[in-house]
């Protein structure tokens, strides 16, 4: 017998506005440019103000935002041109490989949010459910792990072998499953990476020998090929040393008393076009209307509330942007005075995000994506971030300063003996960090530091 249920769900329904606000929110200064362009060219109810046409209009004032970024390209010293590079990089090239496939609307999406997502060296780091969560809040398209992972699958088959892998040995398992047909040599290869994998990072062969029922010889072999497939996959494609670039969003300048916050885009500003607002008012007086004047008023209505919405969401943008970076100076500002890492102050984004009032989600979508020029250099803004907060005697320590610390005494140390975690967790207790053996591991596989008995040296 059917049993009758009464459910009730709660359901956070994004409106039109937040929509856009939280997409305008996640596009770097260097591309806002084309966001607006875009949008002129779809909403005819929106105009360009050019620098002559600036006189107010007393009817249009209900309707008449601006854009406020009114940077000088002459107040700073950076130069666009000369941080671009002219070869097609790894990501290009997979947008390219996207056509070949046979993939939906929704797929494509996913596809472009991924690729997007890449690291420089072709891995893919950020979490599905995290993805899902950009795409839900650009697109407004609510999606599930296994639509993100079939598309995922689709796009680790593309060129070069490895792209979009989650880890090291992922990377090396797609690689091997590329090639058509396996002889035993990478057979046992593909078995060392699917049932041994820490054994070989570790160079435990002893281990590998027993587990596995080959000869020796075979085995090595099965070493050698595992050495020759690529760790980095995007390395085929891309030359780091000329396409990592950091293109500031803000340029942070210092007078005698105040940091100055500014925009590194051009000074552009929308409004509401006056022809429709005039059409508008027109339409709006009338008692009566036939069905065309009705379409007509309908769509010019829409048009010109769309066109609200986007400049009411770049203004918001603008707003929450410098805010933020405000915020971010006033917490490190010993930092933003004398450029030392060590004087970066524990920051997680719940601090940003309850100075500024606003949700971390929203915080993460700034920091995730957007870079500042400093006295000091050019940072993204996820550097001045820690991923913990450190006990170092009565106070708290960034992350940062422990790995510092860590990596001077690595790099002192005997390399005929050097020091395994538990003596390296000694040595940082001694000096007052409050840290477990765990995370002396963990931050040295972040710094590339090998186990102690790999650095030694005879």
């Amino acid at each position: 017998m059917s049993r009758l249920e009464l459910r009730q769900n709660l359901k956070q329904k994004l409106s039109p506005q937040q929509i856009q606000f939280m997409k305008l929110l996640q596009v770097s200064n260097a591309n806002i440019e084309s966001e607006i362009k875009k949008e002129l060219e779809e909403n005819p109810a929106l105009e360009e103000i050019e620098n002559n046409e600036k006189e107010t209009i007393e009817n249009i004032e209900e309707y008449s935002y601006k854009t406020s970024q009114k940077t000088n390209r002459n107040s700073y010293d950076f130069s666009r041109e000369s941080n671009i590079s002219n070869k097609e990089s790894f990501r290009e090239n997979l947008i390219i490989q996207l056509n070949y496939l046979e993939l939906n609307s929704d797929e494509k999406i996913i596809a472009k949010q991924i690729i997007g997502t890449l690291d420089n060296d072709g891995y893919l780091r950020r979490d599905l459910e995290s993805i899902i969560d950009d795409i839900a809040f650009s697109e407004n398209i609510e999606l599930e792990v296994r639509d993100v992972k079939k598309v995922l699958s689709k796009i680790q088959k593309l060129e070069p072998p490895g792209i979009g892998a989650r880890s090291l040995e992922e990377c090396l398992l797609i690689q091997i499953n590329a090639i058509e047909e396996l002889d035993d040599i990478k057979l046992i290869a593909k078995e060392i990476l699917t049932h041994s994998f820490d054994e070989f990072k570790k160079k435990q062969f002893d281990k590998i020998y027993e587990k596995i029922n080959e000869s020796k010889e075979k085995i090595k072999l099965a070493f050698n090929f595992i050495k020759t497939l690529n760790p980095i996959p995007s390395g085929g494609t891309e030359d780091l040393s000329h396409t990592e670039f950091l293109i500031p969003d803000f340029i942070i300048k210092k007078d005698e008393k105040e940091f100055m916050v500014e925009f590194t885009s051009l000074n552009r500003e929308v409004n509401i076009n006056r022809s429709y607002i005039t059409m508008y008012d027109e339409l709006s007086k009338r008692k009566e209307m036939d069905s065309e004047s009705k379409e007509s008023y309908d769509f010019i209505k829409n048009k010109i509330q769309s066109a609200k919405w986007f400049i009411e969401a770049l203004n918001q943008r603008n707003s929450t942007l410098k805010k933020t970076m405000r915020a971010i100076i006033d917490y490190q500002k010993k930092f933003f005075t004398d450029g030392d890492e060590n004087d970066l102050k524990p920051m997680i984004l719940k601090d940003i995000s309850e100075i500024i009032k606003m949700d971390i989600s929203t915080v993460s979508r700034i920091v995730s994506s957007k870079v500042v020029q400093t006295d000091f250099g050019v940072f993204p803004l996820k550097y001045f971030f820690s991923e913990s907060k450190i006990k170092k005697g009565d106070e708290y320590v960034s992350s940062k300063v422990v790995k510092n610390f860590l990596k001077g005494v690595i790099d002192s140390e005997d390399k005929k003996n050097p020091l395994p975690d538990e003596l390296l967790e000694k040595i940082l207790k001694k000096e007052g960090f409050d840290v477990a053996r765990r995370t002396i591991a963990k931050y040295r596989e972040q710094l590339n530091i090998p186990v102690a008995r790999l650095r030694k040296s005879f």
